[in-house]
């Protein structure tokens, strides 16, 4: 059975906020300093910085999903895809020598790391993608369980 309970709603609410609020951020503060000074600067590395509220709210997403019984392909998916990607943007560098300096920046190597930094940020997004469906899907009214014929 469904739970579209009151918990379910408040951590799929919760849950897309944080999740959505490492992909917005950058938007968001580029949008402002580019209004104060004319000048657009974009943090890319923002997302995997604000990687926890992304997983926090992940997380959430993914229980509520589980009680409602939808979307929990997609958020989980999502998610792990998501962990995985962060953990391989920690450890190519370390393996390939761009964390100590050993390897300069701007190789294959360093190719490498931001495609799967790009790769994290778009199964963060699948995850805030699912949390809206989620969401549309909890708070939807209820429709007629037959059509009159």
């Amino acid at each position: 059975m469904e739970n579209k309970g009151t918990l379910t709603k408040v951590l799929a609410v919760a849950g897309t906020i944080f999740v959505w609020l490492p992909i917005l951020a950058p938007i968001l503060f580029s949008a402002i300093r580019f209004v104060q000074a004319r000048v657009f600067l974009f943090d890319y590395l923002m997302p995997a910085e604000l990687g926890l509220f992304a997983f926090g709210g992940g997380i959430l997403l993914l229980v509520a999903a589980i009680r409602a019984r939808s979307q929990v392909k997609l958020i989980g998916w999502g998610l792990g895809t998501a962990l995985v990607m962060m953990a391989g943007v920690m450890i190519i560098p370390m393996v390939t020598g761009l964390a100590d300096g050993s390897t300069p920046i701007g190789g294959w190597e360093w190719m490498l790391v931001l495609g799967i930094l790009a790769l994290y940020t778009a199964a963060v997004i699948a995850v805030g993608v699912g949390g809206v469906l989620l969401l549309r899907d909890l708070f939807k009214h209820g429709r007629l369980a037959a059509k009159p014929g």
